[in-house]
């Protein structure tokens, strides 16, 4: 009796509950809707909105990275370019190989006077960041690097800052030496040279064994491999102000520390202690003799140490690296350094492209790109890291040789004055090493493009 009593009253409130929910007075409306209303057929669901494909766009990247002895560092552009392409949805880059000179004379001179740069291009600090900002046609940093957490994380940024604000990022820093083959010097019975005499002493000793003393390009295009012994030479004598002060004219290329560097450029030539055909020996030519075994030393950059290090060389276990001698001058104790080889960007941007160029710096300028280029090519970092890694050899030398360098780095004269300066003096310079034209004239020839500007 009293479970039927139970039975009837749970049927009672189901129908009351019922009642109530169909009159629109109910208070569960989702258990209503669950109890009394038929489900939906499965035809009439949503269908599920495809995501649309993003839509691509590319961007050219120009690069200098085209020589043999570059392929570390292309490789490392290129995993560069992989991780920015996946970062940003539709971007695929293009990228443009270009000689460095071609690059930065020729090319992206006209497309800057065209307006028409491309959006990431190698880019030259100095003159030629001063020039292009002022011309409206590079883009501003400052904001971005502060964005991406980058400010105080370079070296230096002075030579692509202007007016306080930032126009290009170094890729690499670089400094200029001596490379020497350790055995050649064993042989000749010598040892790195501390003087500019004991530097004589030692190439009339490599050319008594019948060996090159110093390895040089400097024709077909190639006179600024000159001007790398030359700008260490006159800075030596005349200290880094003078270079400082050619541009506003409180110096001049005909002063006596300059013409005094010209001549000892002529010495080292007229003594068969520079190679007898410079000028008319490219660049990478240059580069070979010393590293197949044939030169004592070359002087070069730090970026000369892939090459060296390579599977064509010769000497990879003999050579090492030493700051020129000091001459007895302001500039002794110096070394020749700087950060002013490194990417610029297009002031001309989509909303797309910006999005890649802040990926494209956030993913190259990184501590382990900066490790893995100083240990894969010998560039000296451009980023304040922590250490060196895992560098050692022939990269550790040029390391400890900038080091050595008691009064700190100076610029390449070229950051300092422009273009046709530049030019000028390299021309000038091949006709002094093929006989053609005295050091007074080398230094008239200058300081009249200088006036000119």
């Amino acid at each position: 009796m009293k479970k039927t009593k139970s039975a009837l009253s749970v049927a009672m409130v189901m129908a009351m509950a019922a009642t109530s929910v169909a009159c629109g007075t109910g208070t569960d409306t989702k258990t209503a809707a669950t109890s009394a209303t038929p489900a939906p057929a499965a035809s009439a669901a949503a269908k599920p909105v495809e995501s649309e494909k993003p839509k691509e766009f590319k961007m050219t990247l120009r690069h200098t990275e085209i020589r043999d002895t570059a392929k570390a560092n292309l490789a490392i552009l290129q995993d560069v370019v992989k991780a920015t392409e996946a970062a940003v949805p539709g971007l695929k880059f293009e990228l443009d190989g270009v000689e460095d000179v071609v690059n930065r004379d020729t090319k992206l001179k006209a497309e800057m006077q065209a307006g028409s740069p491309p959006p990431i291009f190698d880019l030259f600090g100095g003159a030629d960041t001063q020039n292009y900002s002022k011309a409206g046609r590079l883009l501003d940093l400052t904001p971005i690097i502060a964005e991406l957490g980058l400010k105080d994380k370079f070296m230096n940024l002075n030579e692509f800052t202007v007016d306080g604000k930032v126009y290009g990022l170094p890729r690499a820093g670089f400094v200029e030496g001596v490379f020497y083959n350790k055995k050649l010097f064993a042989d000749a019975g010598v040892q790195v040279p501390k003087t500019w005499d004991e530097f004589l002493k030692v190439c009339e000793a490599l050319k008594a064994k019948g060996i090159t003393p110093i390895a040089m390009a400097g024709g077909a295009g190639d006179g600024w491999v000159l001007n790398m012994l030359t700008n260490t030479l006159f800075v030596r004598l005349g200290g880094p102000q003078i270079q400082e002060g050619f541009a506003p004219g409180k110096t001049k290329w005909t002063d006596a520390p300059v013409v005094e560097a010209f001549k000892k450029m002529e010495e080292l030539k007229q003594k068969g202690y520079i190679d007898k055909n410079v000028i008319s020996t490219k660049y990478a030519d240059g580069q070979a003799k010393f590293y197949t075994g044939q030169a004592g030393m070359l002087f070069d950059g730090s970026w000369a140490s892939s090459g060296i290090m390579g599977k064509n060389s010769k000497v990879a276990d003999d050579a090492s690296f030493f700051n020129f001698p000091n001459m007895g001058g302001p500039g002794d104790d110096m070394i020749n350094g700087g950060w002013s080889n490194g990417y610029g960007f297009s002031s001309k941007l989509t909303d797309n492209e910006l999005k890649a160029v802040k990926a494209f710096i956030k993913n190259f300028y990184t501590e382990a790109n900066q490790k893995r280029a100083l240990k894969e090519s010998g560039n000296i970092p451009a980023m304040k890291l922590s250490d060196i890694g895992d560098a050692k050899g022939l990269i550790a030398d040029v390391v400890q040789g900038q080091l050595s360098a008691k009064k700190g780095a100076f610029p390449a004269f070229d950051a300092l004055v422009t273009p046709a300066v530049k030019k000028t003096l390299e021309g000038a310079m091949e006709e002094l090493m093929g006989g053609k034209v005295t050091p007074q004239k080398v230094a008239e020839k200058v300081q009249a493009a200088q006036d000119a500007k």
